[in-house]
C-alpha cells in the first residue's frame, strides 16, 4: 500500500524545484490500495484463515495509512525505509518490496493498479519480475481456491471487453476500483489497531544494498515547475459554419506559419 499526497487548491513549489512544499497536500490511503485490501482480507475470510500483511516503504507519517489498514482487519504492518528512498522512482520501490515479500513468502500480493499522485501504474509489475512470479494487471473480480491453490481472476482489456484468466500462486495482482466495497474501520477497531504489530525496517535489513537500489532505478525527477504560458485561448462564437470555418483558418495558419 502507499499513502499518497493529495494537493490543495492552492499549492506552492519548493524553491529548488525537487517537489510541492508539503503543508500543501493532504496524506491518505491511496484509493487503489483500499480495493486491493478488501480483497485480500475477503480471501483470508473465505478462506478459513490465512494472514493479511500490508507492506509500505515510506516515513513515519506513512504509519497513518499502515493503521487505517490494521484498523479496517489487516494482521501486521511492515514500514521500509531509509532516507535514501526519499523521491524513489516506482523501480527502486518494487526492489525493496520483492525483499520483503521474499522473506514473507507471501502466497497472494496484492497491489493497486496504480497510485492517485504519481499514475505511474508501475509498481505492481515491476515487483512481480523481481520476484519472477506470475501476474495478472487491472483485476475487476476475484476467486481463490485455497485447495488448489489457484486463483481465477477477471481483467480489464480495451473496447469494453474482460479476459478470464486462472493462475496458480504464488502469483501477484494488481487490482482495480470498483471490485469489491471497502470496509469501513469501527471506533473499536481503530483503537485496536495500535495493538498490533507493525515493524519498521530498512532495505540493508532487508538485504537490499544501495547500490541495488541505485541500479534499479528506472528514472528520477530532475525538476517541477508550472508549465510555461503560451498564447491565450481564442473563444469562437457564431453558427456552426462559421465557427468549423474559423476552426479550418486556424489549423491553416497553425501548419503554414
Amino acid at each position: 500500500m502507499k499513502q499518497v499526497a493529495a494537493l490543495d487548491d492552492d499549492f506552492e513549489l519548493l524553491a529548488d524545484g525537487s517537489g510541492v512544499d508539503p503543508e500543501c497536500v493532504e496524506l491518505d490511503l491511496n484509493e487503489w490500495d483500499a480495493f486491493s485490501l478488501e480483497a485480500a482480507l475477503e480471501v483470508r475470510d473465505d478462506a478459513g484463515g490465512g494472514e493479511v500483511v500490508v507492506v509500505t516503504v515510506g516515513d513515519e507519517e506513512s504509519e497513518d495509512a499502515l493503521l487505517s489498514c490494521l484498523a479496517k482487519g489487516a494482521d501486521r504492518a511492515l514500514r521500509i525505509w531509509d532516507e535514501e528512498l526519499q523521491g524513489a522512482d516506482p523501480l527502486a520501490v518494487a526492489r525493496v518490496l520483492a525483499a520483503a515479500v521474499a522473506r514473507e513468502e507471501a502466497d497472494l500480493v496484492l497491489c493497486g493498479v496504480q497510485s492517485s499522485d504519481a499514475v505511474n501504474g508501475a509498481t505492481g509489475v515491476a515487483l512481480a519480475g523481481y520476484l519472477d512470479l506470475p501476474h495478472v494487471a487491472v483485476v475487476t473480480r476475484l476467486e481463490y481456491d485455497v485447495i488448489r491453490c489457484t486463483a481465477t481472476v477477471e481483467r480489464e482489456l480495451e473496447g469494453g471487453l474482460v479476459e478470464v484468466l486462472r493462475v496458480c500462486t504464488p502469483a501477484l495482482l494488481t487490482i482495480q476500483t470498483g471490485i469489491n466495497e471497502p470496509r469501513y474501520a469501527t471506533l473499536r477497531a481503530i483503537k485496536q489497531a495500535r495493538d498490533k504489530p507493525l515493524e519498521v525496517t530498512t532495505p540493508g535489513e532487508l538485504g537490499v544494498e544501495e547500490a541495488a537500489l541505485v541500479a534499479a532505478a528506472g528514472s528520477r525527477r530532475r525538476q517541477l515547475r508550472p508549465p510555461e504560458r503560451g498564447v491565450a485561448a481564442e473563444m469562437l462564437e457564431g453558427t456552426p459554419a462559421q465557427v468549423a470555418a474559423r476552426i479550418a483558418e486556424i489549423v491553416h495558419e497553425r501548419m503554414t506559419g
